[in-house]
């Protein structure tokens, strides 16, 4: 067979070698940032710590869990990535399973789907945008944050894309039992689509965790910026006067910094792997059929 022949196990033991070189140079960033959150000061300070701490001290992340804007930074973050994912889903599975239906069930089904995919190649810009936002009074809040990006149109294909994969004769069936089209979403279609719903989740959590950008620009209050904006602030403006002013003097900024990259990055790092398995599948089967 052609998973026992000598090419197939070379080329299988390549793959995999190849793969745990790339993932250990994916995570060997992340552990050197680790073991410079745990050194002392003046190893840190002198670039003396590679993959080992050295002066072994738990203190930035003591001062880093003090820090009074880190916590509340954190917890926006937290509440932006909960409650964005979850309204994000919502929108974007109704309109796909609406845009997955063929033209003779719903008519004006391309003029729409062309109208959400003109978007992905113009947008209305920043300024109006910016505009948009302060007229509707959402400066400094979490919407301002969310509803801006609510609407995917590439998660919406995907979604689509896997909706139409259900076979018919399980709607039918649900219709024939006298479901409506909301009923057939709620009981038939999500029940079959955890592997693209997974996926898109992903997607929209570390798209939510990962923005800086609309912080900036829509958020004021230092006590309300998402966590991202707040580590720009401070690692790459430099801005360390959100920071405790006892924990700078005492302590290296390196050592703070790295704690709170880390600590910035060890939500997805918990949630990734419980979502991986069914990665692969939602982009295939979300990306090949029309």
């Amino acid at each position: 067979m052609y998973h026992k022949t000598l090419s197939y196990r070379v080329f299988s033991v390549f793959n995999n070698v190849f793969l745990t070189l790339i993932s250990v140079l994916c995570l060997l960033p992340l552990f050197h940032l680790l073991m410079v959150s745990l050194s002392s000061t003046a190893p840190a300070n002198a670039g003396l710590v590679t993959f080992w701490p050295i002066g072994f001290t738990l203190e930035a992340y003591a001062k880093t869990f003090d820090n009074a804007n880190f916590l509340s930074s954190l917890w926006v973050s937290v509440e932006r990535t909960v409650l964005g994912t979850a309204m994000a889903l919502v929108v974007n599975t109704i309109a796909a399973y609406a845009l997955s239906k063929e033209t003779h069930v719903f008519r004006a089904r391309n003029i729409y789907l062309w109208y959400f995919v003109i978007t992905m190649l113009f947008s209305g810009g920043l300024i109006p945008g910016y505009i948009l936002i302060l007229k509707l009074g959402l400066m400094d809040s979490l919407m301002a944050l969310i509803l801006p990006g609510l609407v995917a149109v590439f998660n919406i294909i995907l979604l689509l894309n896997f909706f139409r994969t259900v076979p018919k004769d399980l709607e039918e069936a649900a219709f024939i039992d006298g479901a409506g089209h909301f009923r057939t979403f709620y009981s038939v279609y999500l029940p079959v689509s955890m592997p693209v719903l997974a996926t898109v989740s992903l997607f929209i959590m570390v798209g939510h965790w990962n923005a800086y950008f609309d912080g900036i620009i829509y958020i004021k209050d230092a006590s309300k910026l998402p966590l991202a904006t707040f580590m720009q602030t401070i690692i790459v403006q430099a801005d360390m006067s959100k920071l405790d002013p006892a924990a700078v003097a005492n302590l290296s900024q390196r050592t703070i910094r790295a704690s709170q990259i880390f600590i910035s990055a060890l939500p997805i790092l918990l949630v990734y792997p419980f979502l991986q398995r069914y990665f692969v599948t939602g982009i295939v089967v979300g990306a090949v059929k029309e």
